[in-house]
């Protein structure tokens, strides 16, 4: 699934430690799923869309 999340986060000047710390997950999980390795869980997708004031289609797409 391809995401926004690496520009979104450096929008904000967040390093990926700080995002992960703002979801309450590790920095290897933020970087697994700016890399697309790994794709969020729904309860983590609508926590990230709530962070980022998005809507999950926003942020996240289905290739």
């Amino acid at each position: 699934m391809k995401n926004r999340l690496k520009v979104l986060r450096a929008e904000r000047v967040w390093s990926q430690a700080d995002l992960a710390e703002r979801l309450a997950v590790s920095r290897q999980s933020v970087n697994a799923i700016e890399t697309g390795k790994y794709d969020p869980s729904l309860p983590l997708a609508f926590k990230i869309a709530d962070l980022f004031e998005m809507a999950i289609e926003e942020i996240f797409q289905h290739e």
